[in-house]
């Protein structure tokens, strides 16, 4: 089934170039179907880069899913033309009254700044603690992982040696978990951030579990013992140029960066690199919408309920 975006969204020739299924508004006015209400809170500052790689992997599921795009209120986006933001985005304030099956966190460049530094914190805490009530599920990626790990349960991140950087291999920790279905006993995901959580710190809060983690990179997803939040620690999502995108740039502008690992054959800049995760995003977001959203959230959004709504699935 498609995503459903607007017909003039920059993605949308892409994501057809790519043979994704999307669909106009007009065509899932038509299907009985009920879409799955899914906002993208995205603090990117490549927004339509981020935009598409979302977009790319909710629209391989057999749901009909309709995206809200959200940018923060409290900051400036200087990446991103303004008149995309004010024709396909909208602010938490204009939604601060509806309820969505889903939320997506996305990843932000500030890791390495304590969270209550960030000019829109305080916008980014109220978005978390409405999904409690307003939310199904929340998927929250990368430092929107670690903002909401820290918002919620108090776990703080910690600074790294070394950026962790490149393509790692993980383990999954519990195939039974309904999120982790399908996956490989080990699969590949690409990183891309300065800071860390910590098993030793997770393993305090009782009502979430480590569910994937590598013995390079550490911990990478993390999941609520009611399905309601998801943490992943790394980009999934991102394209086969990415982190070669995030390399260069460095280079180009003499800061201290290594050679994503893991990414270039024989970790060599010269040669092409290889995509070795794109089945595991797939599934990753198939099982989320599948099982954290579509399964469990009610035919009227607004009849989502406060708490563990999961326990009757």
């Amino acid at each position: 089934m498609p995503v459903k975006i607007p017909s003039t969204l920059p993605a949308r020739a892409t994501l057809e170039r790519e043979n994704v299924f999307v669909m106009g508004e007009e065509r899932a006015a038509r299907q009985d179907i009920r879409p799955m209400r899914v906002a993208i809170l995205n603090l990117m500052p490549t927004k339509i880069a981020t935009e598409t790689q979302l977009l790319r992997l909710l629209g391989n599921s057999a749901l009909q899913v309709d995206v809200t795009l959200l940018h923060t209120a409290t900051h400036e986006s200087k990446n991103v033309d303004a008149e995309h933001l004010l024709e396909h985005y909208t602010t938490f304030e204009r939604v601060r009254d509806q309820k969505f099956d889903g939320l997506i966190i996305t990843g932000a460049p500030v890791e390495q700044m304590p969270f209550e530094e960030v000019d829109y914190w305080p916008e980014i805490a109220a978005i978390i603690d409405w999904a409690e009530t307003a939310v199904s599920s929340t998927l929250n990626i990368c430092w929107g992982a670690q903002a909401a790990l820290y918002r919620r349960y108090g776990i703080p991140k910690h600074p790294l040696p070394r950026k962790m950087f490149g393509v790692f291999e993980h383990r999954t920790l519990a195939p039974t978990d309904r999120l982790m279905r399908g996956f490989d006993d080990v699969f590949l995901a690409p990183h891309s951030r300065h800071t860390e959580v910590r098993r030793a710190d997770i393993d305090k809060v009782g009502e979430i579990a480590i569910l994937a983690e590598s013995d390079e990179a550490g911990v990478y997803i993390v999941g609520s013992s009611d399905g309601r939040h998801v943490f992943v620690t790394g980009h999934s999502e991102y394209d086969p140029l990415t982190l070669k995108a995030e390399y260069d740039r460095d280079v180009a502008r003499g800061l201290p960066i290594d050679v994503p690992k893991n990414y270039y054959p024989d970790d060599d800049p010269s040669r092409a690199p290889q995509v070795r995760w794109r089945g595991h995003a797939n599934l990753l977001f198939a099982n989320w919408l599948n099982y954290h959203v579509y399964q469990v959230t009610p035919f009227h959004p607004g009849d989502i309920p406060v708490g563990a709504m999961h326990s009757d699935f």
